[in-house]
């Protein structure tokens, strides 16, 4: 490649155009003259906006999400970072916390030395607990209710189940943890009995709760009495223990799944399901795999859920063309007469 003047001169140029763009992004932005006046009504706390600039964090997004941090009076922003570096956090990772959860630094440093004692109890190590804390800090920094937390830990450890699993529990369902400790009882003592109920032995009764709660954490904040009933009747028709267990948690991970991709209410999720049962018995990888089909076909969420049954058929949509097409059909379908009064009755069987 021959390079002349007015080549160097544009490659110059270019370079220096980036070299300003990022060093525009790392200037403080308590003395950025680009950064114009803070949205909150309050003004910036400098300390806390240098700190967490020191830190790597990136200050436009915490402004831009959760600006109101910045406005608070008080902040423990070095000590945070000291707690988090002592467990062995990596500048890097301190960084991706304090922007994804700022609100850690206005904890105070004893309550979460304190919350840091009591995850390190159901943690094999350091090392992993820094990796639920980067992936779930607001369950981490979640302290107020500490005393609920230290309970509820104690109440599964005396069931013996693995610190591995309180630990999953505590991070990915931190509302079971926040609440006394009778209502996780409650629900502990309802699974037992319908366990039992159900032919269960009651020498695998821990081994059964122990994966029906890794497989579904959330288990323990929906009222065990509603799986009596079900479970009850799928045992009459003659599932056995082990595949009630596979049923419940396909079922579960499946409604959370659509509830999850679709941000729908509790009601539209009903209605999701009873226009599209299919719903129910797809596989997770198979229902993440139509919805990311429908997704990069261009479909919106507001039209899956118009047409949920939509998903029965996404292996024949390759475009958003073809969704067309197919989305009228099946409006058609499950419209009344009224919108296409020249088409013929639905067949019993149909």
């Amino acid at each position: 490649m021959l390079w002349n003047s007015s080549t160097m001169l544009r490659v110059t140029t270019a370079s220096l155009c980036t070299y300003c763009q990022r060093m525009r992004l790392l200037l403080p932005p308590s003395v950025s003259a680009s950064t114009g006046p803070s949205p909150n009504k309050r003004p910036e706390n400098k300390n806390t906006v240098d700190s967490l600039y020191e830190l790597s964090v990136d200050i436009r997004k915490v402004r831009k999400f959760k600006g109101w941090v910045l406005s608070e009076s008080s902040a423990y922003v070095s000590e945070t970072a000291d707690l988090l570096r002592d467990m062995g956090a990596e500048s890097p990772v301190i960084a991706r916390i304090l922007e994804t959860h700022p609100e850690a630094v206005l904890c105070l440093p004893e309550d979460v030395a304190a919350q840091r004692d009591l995850w390190v109890s159901v943690c094999p190590n350091k090392r992993e607990l820094v990796s639920i804390i980067e992936k779930f800090p607001a369950s981490f920094f979640a302290l107020t209710h500490h005393s609920n937390q230290r309970a509820n830990i104690l109440y599964l450890q005396s069931l013996r189940l693995s610190k591995r699993i309180i630990g999953k529990l505590m991070a990915s369902a931190p509302q079971s943890f926040s609440r006394p400790v009778e209502m996780n009882q409650q629900v502990i003592h309802t699974l037992r009995e319908t366990y039992l109920d159900l032919g269960g032995d009651e020498g695998n009764l821990r081994l059964w709760l122990q994966k029906l709660l890794s497989q579904n954490p959330y288990i323990l904040l929906r009222p065990a009495e509603a799986w009596r009933d079900s479970l009850g009747f799928l045992r009459e028709q003659g599932f056995t223990t082990e595949e009630l267990l596979k049923l419940v948690s396909s079922l579960r991970q499946a409604l959370q799944y659509v509830e999850s991709a679709l941000c729908c209410s509790k009601e539209e999720l009903k209605q999701i399901v009873i226009r599209c049962p299919a719903v129910l018995y797809y596989s997770l990888p198979t229902l993440a795999e139509r919805f990311q089909g429908l997704m990069d076909a261009g479909i919106t969420m507001e039209q899956v859920k118009e047409t949920p049954n939509v998903l029965e058929l996404t292996t024949q949509i390759g475009t958003k063309k073809d969704f067309e097409m197919t989305y009228g059909k099946l409006q058609l379908r499950q419209q009344r007469p009224l919108f296409n009064p020249v088409a013929p009755p639905r067949s019993a069987g149909e």
